[in-house]
């Protein structure tokens, strides 16, 4: 009775663990990372005292997959264009400030995504990342 009961056990037991590798794996995105290489330079316009400064950003987009990169590659004007465009229609107030830099990636990220998805109907891009970013506008 007791070798009866453990038997029962066992199989109930078992009967999962094979159901598991029974299963296809379902393969991993393996996340990329696409720099801009150089360094994205532009010019914005003060408001109050129209001088004019500069912003130098180093940025990279994190993609949701690295069979995304030479999507990235080929529409990497259209990017480039959208995130030069919104650098240079900030005021230094933004470029100067930690909460205005994040203000600024989060609506750079929102329209790259738009972008992408318009152009590809995916969701290539996950992220963008500054690693530099330097401004020097009127004292």
């Amino acid at each position: 009775m007791k070798r009866a009961l453990i038997f029962a056990v066992l199989m109930a037991v078992q009967g999962p663990l094979f159901a598991q590798d029974a299963a296809p794996a379902k393969p991993k995105a393996e996340i990329a990372y696409y720099p801009f290489d150089p360094d994205i330079v532009t010019n914005y316009v003060t408001p109050s005292t129209e001088e004019l400064g500069y912003v130098r950003v180093s940025m990279q987009l994190m993609l949701s997959d690295k069979k995304y990169i030479e999507v990235i590659e080929h529409h990497e004007p259209l990017l480039l264009d959208i995130i030069v465009d919104i650098l240079s229609k900030e005021t230094a107030d933004k470029h100067k400030s930690l909460t205005g830099r994040e203000e600024i990636r989060l609506k750079i990220l929102s329209e790259l995504k738009d972008a992408m998805r318009r152009e590809t109907g995916q969701d290539v891009i996950r992220d963008v990342l500054y690693s530099k970013y330097l401004y020097h506008g009127p004292v």
